[in-house]
């Protein structure tokens, strides 16, 4: 494979807006030859936008994207992959009849009509690049026979098959285990050693971190610092982005654990095709009490709560007050008590906050729907306030509300809080965890809580577990999270 140098990736003053939403504001980097840049961030932080817009396939509304002092911004993908950019999917759409082989022959083959016939040296350097990714015992099979870090592995051959002076890389980490991290720590750091400028994006910090030469972390569209690795993640405003502001514990009256879970999770899997979402994860809740999952993006929160609420096919065992939930629809789970708040909301936008509301009522008799709107009104008042306005024309803050209300008109036992503060300010924050506060000292409900945001959830937690990289990897007290989890949590 030719060595790189020299190569310089530019980026300055980008700007891409979606409607009223500034999903990239004024961002400028630079990717050098043989460096690797973490590009790191919370959902919604405008990480994969910047990279579509290098690759073309979102056009920017302002600002240059330069390789080697030649303006690429604008151009379609095919053009700026010629010009020597190439890009590591995250998520793998192989042509099913092709083998591993056939898959990197293709992106070696030259992009003009006259010349869809490569030459005897084809096969050869197809079988190099093969090697060099770890696929030469699985190069004659098909795609559908291969395991999911496999999969991986050929996008990184079709990537670098053009020899490209750019990598973008996408995620590499999601769905692999910690050993095949490993291994594709060392295939992305072969990259820069070649010489190549490689741009890294990933939901797994310490992973990025360990392999990376400096980080770029964004928030809401822009920078919020860049440096060194540990220079940014020791960064208040990062780690206050990830953590949420200083970890505090509040006291707690405690509950009883000594009874029957209410909830119990059990050698729980997940997979996404042949991605694995969730490895022999086991949780327990019981009656009243209040269970922090804690976990950066992308560990697997979002997938454990859908799979509990019926969502989603899975190995283990999942039980409720003794019994299995398998085979039952997330229609019936629902209807037994175990409700879930999703991260995306799920609103209905065209409907107003009372019909919002009133929908998920509406198996209750009308005298006591209209006594649970006046205790959502207590708790939330704004939503009093809003009552004939449409979802779609709340505010952020007064959404989450609105999501949350929704879910508590439906008298959940088990009431599954995913990512609550997403996205909102201090001001909501704070309104939010009184809300919290008031349901666990003047209701039974029992709150199971998923949050990257700690200092969020502690304060609200009987216990807590630590979700990463699909796997639990800590579970104890609140009062010993900053010692033995907080320092490394990042």
């Amino acid at each position: 494979m030719t060595s790189r140098s020299g190569a310089t990736l530019e980026v300055r003053g980008l700007v891409r807006r979606f409607g009223g939403l500034i999903a990239v504001n004024n961002i400028s980097f630079d990717v050098k030859s043989g460096e690797i840049l973490g590009l790191i961030g919370p959902n919604g932080s405008g990480k994969s936008t910047v990279m579509k817009l290098i690759m073309g396939i979102v056009r920017p509304n302002a600002g240059m994207i330069s390789l080697d002092g030649v303006a690429i911004a604008g151009l379609p993908p095919h053009r700026i992959s010629r010009a020597g950019v190439g890009i590591v999917f995250q998520h793998s759409r192989p042509l099913q009849r092709q083998t591993v082989l056939e898959h990197i022959k293709l992106a070696l083959l030259p992009d003009k009509l006259l010349h869809l016939i490569g030459d005897a040296s084809v096969d050869s350097r197809a079988r190099e690049i093969a090697a060099r990714v770890g696929l030469s015992a699985v190069a004659d099979r098909l795609p559908r026979t291969l395991a999911f870090a496999d999969l991986r592995r050929m996008e990184i051959a079709k990537a670098i098959a053009r020899d490209p002076k750019v990598v973008l890389v996408d995620e590499p980490f999601a769905g692999l285990t910690a050993g095949e991290v490993t291994e594709f720590s060392a295939l992305i750091g072969a990259l820069r050693n070649e010489g190549r400028a490689v741009l890294l994006v990933d939901h797994n910090v310490k992973s990025v971190a360990a392999l990376v030469d400096r980080v770029f972390a964004m928030y809401l569209g822009e920078n919020i610092a860049q440096g060194s690795a540990v220079e940014v993640m020791n960064n208040e405003v990062v780690r206050r982005v990830y953590l949420g502001g200083t970890l505090e514990v509040a006291a707690r009256a405690k509950t009883d654990t000594t009874s029957k879970p209410l909830l119990e999770v059990n050698g729980l899997g997940v997979h996404y095709g042949k991605a694995q979402a969730l490895e022999n994860v086991s949780v327990r809740v019981h009656e009243r009490e209040f269970v922090s999952i804690v976990g950066l993006n992308g560990a697997g929160k979002t997938t454990l709560f859908n799979a509990i609420s019926g969502l989603l096919p899975y190995q283990g065992e999942i039980r409720m007050g003794g019994e299995s939930l398998a085979g039952r629809s997330g229609a019936r789970i629902a209807r037994e008590g175990i409700i879930q708040c999703p991260e995306t909301r799920e609103l209905f936008g065209d409907l107003s906050v009372r019909e919002n509301l009133e929908v998920a009522g509406l198996h209750q008799p009308k005298a006591e729907r209209a006594t649970q709107l006046e205790w959502l009104f207590e708790l939330f008042p704004i939503l009093k306030a809003r009552l004939s306005q449409s979802a779609a024309t709340l505010s952020g803050g007064e959404q989450q509300m609105l999501a949350i209300g929704r879910c508590l008109m439906a008298k959940p036992r088990l009431l599954l809080l995913d990512e609550p503060t997403l996205g909102l300010a201090p001001v909501i924050l704070e309104q939010l965890s009184r809300a919290l506060e008031t349901l666990r000292q003047s209701t039974p409900i029992t709150v199971l809580l998923a949050e990257q945001n700690v200092t969020f959830a502690l304060p609200h937690a009987d216990r807590v577990y630590v979700l990463e990289h699909a796997r639990i990897i800590w579970e104890g007290l609140p009062s010993r999270f900053a010692e033995e989890a907080g320092r490394d949590y990042l």
